[in-house]
């Protein structure tokens, strides 16, 4: 049986880390080569995008896409890890009386672009360790803050539960934000301290949740089906698209360029809003042979198109 190749949308289940998803499924389709383009929480749900052999190749064009999430809030004590699973900190506070209006006014200041302290349990390395390893090894972790975009932070329910204040919102962010430092700010800044209870990310660019298969744990079953999804049209969903013929498909799995003669499709609008969206990204192309599969990734050179990354053709889809 031939190696398989192309995009694997999951939507993973709670309590599972992404790093034992990824070897479930290394498991399930026989192959090592089985990357992602972004882990969650193993408390959090939702979409996890994988590449599968070759289309390992591809995750670095889909990490920096715009996400969606649905999260849970709980106002009126602050954690150690700014989510459910950390340690309580200071004594509860009473927020079951904050006023819609006061909690509105603080949203608003963690819209739009913003400069955000990441989770000191976060995967960021600092001097070569990650945060979150120091910090469970009882070091102090300072993180310097960063630049993120908030595009959405909208507030879908409320109630109270004694004297917490639950809120459930809508968040659509830049790659590298983290959800649970927006719920550590807004109950830092209403004076009551907070921390996320939930989270779903129901998107990443254009690719949702809705269309993700559930990967079972080992010994739930090895039957289950995992569609893959083309590379060709994966590419095509958030990259420009250039169609080429036969030869230049040839040229492009020999390495060659190919001439500038046609202009491609225009890359779909609105995948990328932050700090790594830009000029040098949008420049990127995927090339598409007759019959729609992915040839290569190309970057414009002068009069021709640079090929960066080619696809074998026994690996094509």
């Amino acid at each position: 049986m031939s190696a398989p190749h192309g995009i694997l949308l999951v939507d993973k289940a709670p309590d599972r880390t992404s790093h034992d998803v990824v070897a479930r499924v290394r498991w399930l389709l026989g192959t090592k080569k089985v990357g992602h383009a972004g882990t969650l929480d193993p408390m959090a749900t939702g979409l996890l995008i994988l590449g599968i052999g070759q289309g390992t190749r591809l995750l670095t064009h889909l990490v920096g896409l715009d996400k969606t999430y649905e999260a849970t809030i709980r106002l009126g004590r602050a954690t150690t890890t700014d989510d459910r699973e950390g340690e309580e900190l200071d004594e509860v506070v009473d927020a079951s009386g904050l006023e819609d209006a006061a909690i509105a006014e603080r949203l608003t200041a963690l819209r739009g672009d913003i400069e955000q302290v990441p989770s000191t349990v976060s995967a960021i390395k600092v001097d070569g360790r990650r945060a979150y390893a120091r910090a469970r090894a009882g070091e102090d972790v300072e993180l310097a803050a960063r630049p993120v975009r908030i595009s959405r932070f909208e507030l879908t329910a409320r109630r109270t539960d004694g004297p917490y204040l639950d809120l459930d919102a809508v968040i659509t962010c830049s790659s590298g934000t983290y959800v649970r430092a927006l719920a550590r700010d807004l109950g830092a800044a209403l004076g009551v301290g907070g921390h996320l209870t939930a989270l779903r990310r129901t998107s990443i660019g254009p690719f949702a949740a809705a269309d993700g298969t559930p990967v079972p744990a080992r010994g739930e079953g090895d039957d289950v089906e995992l569609p893959l999804h083309g590379l060709g049209d994966s590419a095509a969903r958030v990259l420009a698209t250039l169609d080429v013929d036969e030869q230049g498909a040839r040229d492009l799995a020999d390495g060659r360029r190919i001439p500038r003669s046609a202009e491609p499709s225009p890359a779909p609008e609105g995948l990328r809003t932050g700090p790594r969206s830009g000029a040098e990204e949008g420049e990127l192309v995927a090339a598409l042979g007759p019959d729609g599969a992915l040839c290569a990734v190309l970057r414009p050179r002068g009069e021709h198109w640079q090929p960066v990354l080619v696809v074998p053709a026994d690996a094509r889809s």
